[in-house]
């Protein structure tokens, strides 16, 4: 078996080669996701900073160890580290890697996930769900086991059924019915909340979201846990629906579990595609974001400008309504060409409403503008465009 020594962060690690990531392969290192380490380092550092008291951290699907090992070594005030990995080769190498880094308090096991989880109740501060594919097997678990003032890291990867690709998947793995439209990365990520808060809900636990960010082929978010079943109930209320018309691109969000959804556009007639229940509140946490951002210079991250750029712009939308207008999607159904992005969003500004740029995708605008006056200051900037 080759095996090669890759650098990330403040660490190596020594991992056996093969072809192509899969969910055959026992062991693989993905480039793709150094990002994703480098963001739940500062994460995990905020989080304990804010709880001013030593961390013990469950990685429940280790690999050969990096992220673990990584949490180890990069942030402060991690007093164990539990390495888990259902796979023994996995081990082996996670094993290899802990003694390349000199690491000293962190423990491995070989078990499944949910069993770690459940037979670890209460024990760790934070758990770090981030498996090939769904998440949704290992939720209850960890629901079960965190306990008040705690922090749950979760990765997706199944986007395709959590975009509305693939409809019977999402329903089956998250009780949600997905909306295919050109939001649809945020619609996955509010499904991917709202099946978190009411798995949690069960146990009369609340999530905040600090952070969400949906980045190559995954989605990824950051929970804060707090215990108490008025809170978790007052919680519950960000549940919803989203409404969409793929005709004259109307939308809108209503609250509830159940409620009364408009079969019909009410500005074309066109029948509504619904999409829900899904988290309708907030996402982002622009003070935890924030924080995150002013440690950077302290950490040592490859990636340093691509996680900043991407921090900027999730703290930029914390305050923006669900769901956002793609710009080359409105001026396709004007059949005009497109005027500059920040045009747009200045315009709306000064005409008094909120309008921000957007993570998902370049050319999206999150505003609370109408999309009569989105529309109409579209083009109004084409026209000068034109004439100019």
């Amino acid at each position: 078996m080759k095996e090669i020594e890759i650098e990330e962060g403040q660490i190596k690690i020594i991992i056996p080669t093969f072809e192509k990531v899969s969910a055959r392969a026992p062991v693989f290192y993905n480039p793709v996701m150094e990002l994703n380490r480098d963001i739940s380092v500062l994460a995990l550092q905020q989080f304990r900073k804010e709880r001013d008291a030593d961390i013990k951290v469950c990685d429940a699907f280790g690999g050969s160890g990096i992220r673990g090992i990584r949490y180890s070594q990069e942030v402060d005030g991690v007093s164990e580290v539990l390495v888990n990995d259902i796979s023994s080769l996995a081990l082996e190498f996670a094993e290899k890697n802990r003694q390349l880094n000199g690491v000293d308090n962190m423990e491995l096991s070989h078990d499944d996930a949910n069993l770690v989880m459940r037979n670890n109740r209460g024990k760790f501060d934070v758990i770090d769900i981030d498996p090939f594919g769904t998440p949704s097997y290992f939720i209850e678990s960890a629901a079960n086991s965190l306990k008040a003032d705690s922090m749950l890291c979760v990765t997706a990867t199944d986007t395709s059924a959590l975009c509305g690709t693939y409809k019977e998947p999402c329903i089956r793995k998250y009780n949600s019915l997905p909306l295919k439209t050109e939001y649809c990365h945020e619609n996955g990520i509010r499904i991917l909340i709202s099946f978190v808060a009411r798995t949690f809900a069960k146990y009369k636990k609340m999530v905040d979201v600090k952070l969400s960010h949906s980045s190559e082929h995954y989605m990824r978010i950051y929970f804060k846990i707090d215990k108490g079943a008025a809170k978790t109930d007052k919680s519950l209320e960000n549940l919803g629906f989203i409404i969409h018309c793929r005709k004259c691109l109307f939308r809108d969000s209503v609250p509830g579990i159940a409620p009364s959804l408009l079969e019909e556009c009410p500005l074309c007639g066109e029948k509504l595609l619904r999409g829900g229940p899904m988290w309708l509140g907030k996402i982002q946490d622009h003070s935890f974001i924030n924080s995150m951002l002013e440690m950077i210079s302290e950490k040592s991250l490859n990636q340093e400008k691509k996680v900043i750029k991407l921090l900027n712009l999730c703290m930029e939308e914390y305050d923006a309504p669900p769901g956002f207008y793609d710009l080359h999607v409105i001026t396709k159904k004007l059949k005009i060409s497109s005027p500059p992005l920040m045009d747009v969003l200045n315009d709306l500004k000064r005409e008094g409403y909120s309008a921000y740029r957007t993570h998902y995708r370049p050319t999206g605008i999150k505003t609370d503008a109408p999309l009569s006056k989105i529309e109409k200051i579209v083009l109004s900037l084409n026209k000068r465009q034109f004439m100019s």
